[in-house]
Formats: structure tokens, C-alpha cells, sequence
């Protein structure tokens, strides 16, 4: 007989078994739910609502089924519906009836908003740490090839010379973000849920801060409807985890072309690369292509738990089981794709010759050529419209900028002196940009010790 089956003349069908229940994925919250679990018993007794012997004996029992969990030794049945009952279940029949007494004052509503924060609080560190393992391998790329000069891009045509290291640590600042944001929704799960009851609370002397002080929570939930039908905290983790996806897919993408033999940019490690069945000669950057799919799956668990979301009434209803499938998946998924996109990255070898090729191909340092008649006073949009005469006289005689003669400059504007081409040569196009936050050398060192000096504070 189910723990709720007072009111049943019948037994569920099996079909209803099947489908209603959820110990086949919540049973990873095991430990969270033994712990919420001697936690509220601890209060029954302090509130004297149950006996000392009487905890001592349920607490007990609770620690030998998180023993019976860990060795491998517990039978999960669907027929219990989920881990509150299979572990409310198994206490019963390992301490008899005063099992039956640990859900005094609490409803699996509350019991299962409680869980899963404390389960959510658990991963957000791991993930976290996780990241600043990422942002330390970010940092460590960029201080290798930290003089490495690239073409800088914009609607994917060469745009203006920069460092490699300015690239890496454009990502730098988007993981940064997201462990901002990661921290900062890390408050708004440190909330203790249980005490809600059902929906409206209940009629026994509970103390709801003794509680949240055992279990480490920094406050207590205020509105009880609010507290068993919020799902907030789930949505905005895996907003978080699909934000740190986008970031890691953008990457990729970049990985991926780097690597064709187009642009022959970057060499990825043979132990994270893989093959073709049938082409011998093939080198696949598989990692990156995975971690730009999978984006696809984490953006679909946050839709998923939206859409569960938008239409519900207060308070609590079983539609809101549909929210951890997707958060668990997530989790999941983002914490392997982190590890393995990290080991990518650092094995990853930088093909400094061809990226100057790619720079000398173009006419990359056009915005130096007009930078340069502007600093002599000449109004920009006219600097730009002569720069950009140059260039189709360039392409007319088959000429690189740097290749011209100082007459040739001349024909052009009489701004033009003898000393053009050290001014727009690639080095000091790059080393130029001085300015805060630019891809000058100097600003990408002190980039790279700002964010050393972050992620040192973080460790």
C-alpha cells in the first residue's frame, strides 16, 4: 500500500506506476534528502514534537539507508514513486512505526523544494570550480602565446591586426561573467524551503531557522505558497549553464575553422581529436563540434522547464516534477564539456606563421593608414575615403599597402612622409593600441595580471 493510499479503494495501475514516477533520476538527491531528513527530526524533537529516543532511532535508521544507498545494498522501486517515499519506506520498516513520525509538519512539496536546492547549492560550487580551472587555462594560453599576432575579424573578413592572447582573453571575460553570475544566483538558492507544508505552512511549533542553520542555509523562505511552487532557482541555473554553453560553442566554432586547412591556424592534439572510418588523412576536432551541439540540448532543457512554468497556478503541481530531468542533464553535461574543452585548449598548439600569412594577405592595417593622415589633422571621414581609394589602387596593381613607394602614397595626399610604412607596419599597428582594454601588448600584460590577481582571490 502506498504511504498516501488512506483514501484508495484501489491500487495504481502499473502504466500510472510508470509514469508518475521519478526515483529513476531524483534518486541522485539521496543524500540531500537522508540529510533534510535528520535535519527536520532534529527540530521535532527540539520543538518537543517528537521524543528524544524517538529521533535518536529515526536518525539512525536514516544513516543506515544512506549506508544501504552507498554500498550498493538499496532496491530502488518505481513503485515508490520517488526518493521521499522509497527512503520513508525503508525507515519504517528498519525502525517500525515511529518512522512514520519524521513527516510530522512537512509535505513532499516542501521536502522536494528542499532537496533539490540543497542538491543545486552542491553542484554550483562544483561547477564553479570547474570554471576557474577553465579561466586558469585561459590565462595560461594567452601568457604562452602572448606576442603571437592574428587577424582580428569582424562579419568574418580580416578586419585589424591583434594578439592571439587578446583573442583568448575576449573568453576570458565571458567565463568571467558567467562565475559572476554563477556566484551571484548562488544567494538566491541558499534559501531553506522546508517548514512550508504543503502550501500554507503548518500548525506545529516548528523552528525553520534551526533547520536552516543545520543544513547551512543563509535564510528561510518567507511566503509558503511562493516557497513549494518556485522554480526560479532552477530556471536561472540553467540559464547559467547555457550561457557558459554559448560561450564555449562561439569557441568552438572558432577551433573549428582555425583548424581546416583553410586557415591552418591551430593544431589540435591527437589524444583530443578523432578520425574517419574512411578517410585515412582526416583529423576531426570532434570536442569542439560535440560542445557546439550539446549547446542545442542545454538550450532545450532551459525552454523545457520555461514552458513547464508559464502557465502554472499556485501552488504546487505535479507538472513542476518535469524540473529536474532537464537541470540534472545540464549539469551534467556542462561539468564533462568544461573539463574536456579545458584539456582541448591547453594541448592546443598555435600556428604563429600561418596567422601572419593571414594577416599579410589582407589589407589589415587600412584603419593605421587612416589613423595616420588623421592624427595629422585631416578629418577622419576623409582620411577614410582616401584610405579606401588606396586600397582599390592596390588591388588594381596587385599591391600590398606596405609595398607602395612614399610617391605612391603622395598621389593620394600630401600628408603622406617618409616614415608610413613604420608607422603602419603590422607590429606597430598591434602594439599601438595602448588604449584600456586594447590589443596592445601592454594592455594585454596588464590584462593577464588582472585576471591572475581575480582568479588567485577565487582559489
Amino acid at each position: 500500500m502506498k504511504l498516501w493510499g488512506g483514501r484508495f479503494n484501489k491500487g495504481t495501475a502499473k502504466i500510472l506506476e510508470e509514469f508518475n514516477g521519478s526515483i529513476n533520476f531524483d534518486k541522485r538527491m539521496y543524500e540531500e534528502d537522508i540529510k533534510g531528513s535528520i535535519a527536520h527530526s532534529k527540530m521535532l524533537s527540539r520543538q518537543n514534537i517528537i521524543g528524544e529516543e524517538e529521533q535518536k532511532k529515526i536518525e539512525d535508521g536514516l544513516l543506515q539507508i544512506l549506508k544501504e544507498i552507498e554500498a550498493g545494498e538499496f532496491t530502488f522501486d518505481i513503485k515508490d514513486e520517488d526518493i521521499h517515499m522509497a527512503v520513508e519506506k525503508r525507515l519504517i520498516e528498519i525502525v517500525g512505526e515511529v518512522g512514520g513520525k519524521l513527516h510530522t509538519a512537512r509535505s513532499r512539496n516542501d521536502q522536494v523544494a528542499l532537496d533539490i536546492r540543497m542538491y543545486l547549492k552542491k553542484e554550483t560550487i562544483t561547477i564553479k570550480g570547474i570554471l576557474i580551472e577553465l579561466l586558469d587555462s585561459l590565462i595560461e594560453v594567452a601568457e604562452k602565446n602572448k606576442e603571437v599576432i592574428m587577424p582580428g575579424y569582424t562579419h568574418l573578413q580580416r578586419a585589424q591586426p591583434i594578439l592571439f592572447s587578446h583573442h583568448i582573453l575576449a573568453y576570458y571575460e565571458m567565463f568571467k561573467r558567467d562565475l559572476d553570475r554563477l556566484e551571484d544566483s548562488y544567494k538566491r538558492l541558499d534559501v531553506m524551503p522546508l517548514g512550508a507544508g504543503a502550501l500554507a505552512g503548518t500548525t506545529y511549533d516548528i523552528d525553520r531557522h534551526f533547520v536552516a542553520k543545520e543544513l547551512q542555509f543563509s535564510e528561510v523562505t518567507k511566503n509558503s505558497l511562493d516557497t513549494v511552487s518556485d522554480r526560479d532557482f532552477i530556471i536561472e541555473l540553467n540559464f547559467i549553464i547555457s550561457m557558459i554553453s554559448m560561450h564555449m560553442s562561439r569557441l568552438s566554432e572558432e577551433i573549428i575553422l582555425w583548424s581546416t586547412s583553410e586557415f591552418s591556424f591551430v593544431n589540435l592534439d591527437d589524444s583530443y581529436s578523432t578520425g574517419s572510418s574512411i578517410m585515412p588523412q582526416k583529423k576531426n576536432p570532434d570536442i569542439a563540434e560535440l560542445i557546439r551541439g550539446k549547446t542545442g540540448r542545454i538550450y532545450g532543457n532551459l525552454m523545457g522547464i520555461l514552458t513547464v512554468m508559464k502557465g502554472l497556478p499556485l501552488a504546487y503541481n505535479k507538472d513542476t516534477q518535469e524540473d529536474k530531468e532537464g537541470v540534472f542533464d545540464s549539469i551534467d553535461t556542462i561539468k564533462i564539456s568544461l573539463v574536456i574543452f579545458k584539456e582541448m585548449l591547453i594541448t592546443m598548439k598555435i600556428n604563429e606563421k600561418n596567422m601572419m600569412k593571414g594577416i599579410e594577405d589582407g589589407f589589415i592595417n587600412a584603419t593605421d593608414v587612416a589613423d595616420y593622415l588623421a592624427k595629422k589633422k585631416l578629418p577622419f571621414r576623409e582620411a577614410h575615403r582616401i584610405v579606401g581609394e588606396l586600397v582599390v589602387y592596390c588591388e588594381i596593381n596587385n599591391k600590398k599597402i606596405s609595398q607602395l613607394k612614399l610617391e605612391e602614397f603622395k598621389q593620394f595626399n600630401d600628408l603622406f612622409e617618409g616614415d608610413i610604412n613604420e608607422k603602419i607596419s603590422i607590429k606597430e599597428c598591434v602594439n599601438g593600441r595602448k588604449s584600456y582594454g586594447g590589443t596592445g601588448l601592454e594592455s594585454v600584460e596588464t590584462q593577464i595580471e588582472d585576471a591572475n590577481i581575480f582568479l588567485k582571490n577565487k582559489k
